[in-house]
Order: structure tokens, then sequence, then C-alpha cells
């Protein structure tokens, strides 16, 4: 099972190696830059060339780094909209140090745009960043479908998919963000992915953010619950370990916790494998 959580970057890359390993991760999430913001820390090769070397030593599966939840490539800001291509354009090119991993990031909102509008300002900030050709596939996230939020139904990220027509974009499934959509995972949890296969194609299904919700199927919310503590429970995430489709899949658990917490979730979820 690759199975990790999310680190903080602080200490550069090599301490998130360690610190995965630490709390028995084979994987782990970082955000390239300020969640909240848009500052990135200064490149360190050096430290990003140990990463690598531990990365392969230690047999991890891919990384999946997050871009900032502030990076809205949708926005009906002009100004703001062109920012955040070039946010996206500069985390690709700072994932070349560490190459052949994931990049996943929120589609992002429309805000009165309207959904066919959206859809086709990220896949022009999309086309522009993969022109180049950085070592790094695009993970777009499904989202809860809260307020204007694009990629709340399999559809919005098929159209993003097709428009951009690279073979670089995937999909990041998010268990709290589907069932908070109204995909019940939890009842239904073949027949979604059968869903997803037939709209947008388990090939593009490349990682998984594991997560329980503290809001039931369909709420539209998205609010995290540790594993078995929420709306899903324990026996959804036996089955998700566990099913062909997934269990091969990078897993990244953005609960609400601190390391041990993270420790505890990886031990037990490592524990229902069959």
């Amino acid at each position: 099972m690759i199975l990790g959580c999310h680190l903080s970057s602080t200490g550069g890359s090599a301490a998130m190696v360690r610190t995965a390993v630490s709390i028995g991760a084979n994987t782990f999430a970082f955000f390239t830059r300020n969640p909240r913001g848009s500052k990135a820390k200064k490149e360190n090769p050096e430290d990003a060339r140990q990463a690598v070397e531990m990365l392969r030593e230690g047999h991890f599966g891919k990384l999946v780094a997050h871009g900032a939840y502030t990076m809205n490539l949708c926005t009906a800001d002009p100004e703001a909209r062109s920012f955040a291509a070039q946010v996206l354009e500069d985390d690709l090119r700072r994932m070349e140090m560490l190459p052949g991993n994931f990049y996943n990031f929120h589609p992002g909102s429309h805000v009165g745009q309207g959904t066919e509008a959206g859809i086709e300002w990220i896949s022009q900030a999309l086309r522009r960043a993969l022109r180049h050709g950085y070592p790094v596939t695009v993970l777009l996230e499904t989202m809860a479908g809260k307020g204007s939020e694009i990629g709340g139904r399999f559809e919005e990220l098929k159209a993003i998919v097709d428009a951009v027509g690279s073979g670089e974009v995937g999909v990041c499934l998010d268990t709290c963000h589907v069932y908070d959509g109204g995909y019940d995972i939890a009842g239904d949890l073949d027949g979604v992915l059968a869903e997803f296969d037939s709209v947008i194609g388990l090939d593009r299904l490349r990682a998984i953010h594991v997560n329980d919700s503290k809001n039931p199927l369909g709420s539209r919310k998205d609010r995290h619950a540790c594993i078995g503590e929420g709306t899903l429970g324990l026996e959804t995430f036996r089955a998700i370990v566990n099913h062909p489709a997934l269990r091969d899949k990078p897993m990244i658990l953005e609960t609400p916790n601190e390391l041990p917490g993270y420790a505890r979730e990886i031990a037990l979820l490592r524990a229902m494998e069959e």
C-alpha cells in the first residue's frame, strides 16, 4: 500500500522524507508554496537531490504535491486569473527538482461566470503551463461542489481533461469531497467507480485523498473528519484500500491530525489490507 499524509515543507524535502519514514509512510503530500498565499520558499537543489536519493532508497511511491488553495485559475478578476496561471507554471517548473511525481490542485471557482467559462479558463492555463514538458503529472482534484466550485461533478473534470488534450492530466479522488458532492462511496463504491470510469476513465485516476467526512451524503460542505470518526465509517476505508482499482494508487491522508494521529491512521489502514 502506498500511504502517507500531508507534511510541512518548512524543513525542506529531505526532512519530509525522514518524517514520512518515522510515521510509517511511503509517500506524502506537501504544499508547493504558502497554501493560503502565494509565496514560495527559495529552491534548494542539494536538498532536493538528497530527497530524491532517499525516496529511491526507501522505495517510495509517487508524491502528491498540492497547489495553493488561493490559486483560482477561473476567477472573474483578469489580473488575479493571470497571476494564478503564472503560479501554476512556476509550481510545475519547481517540481523539476522532484521529477516523476504528481502535482494536485483544486480546479477553482467561477464566481458567477458560469461553469463553461470556468472550464475554459482552467483549460487555457493548463495548456499553457504544460507546453514546457516538465516531468510532472497534473491532477485535478474532485471537489464537494460548494458555491461555484468546478469539479464537483465528474463531467466537469472530463471537460477540462478533454479541452487540455494531454496525457499529463489526471484526477485525484478525494473521498470526503466526492461523498459530500453526492457520490455514495459508502453505499456503492463499485457504482461510483463505474461511473467515474464511464465519464472520465479509470486510467486517469492517479491518486486518492483519504478522508472521512463530518457531513452527510450530498451536503456540499467539504469538512474532513478523521478515519472512522465521520459519516463514511471504517468499512468504507477497508473497501477502498483493498479495491483492485484503487489499492495501487498513492493514498494521502488529509484528516484533522498532527503527526501522532497520522501515524495511528497509517497503521490502522495498513492493518485493513488483505
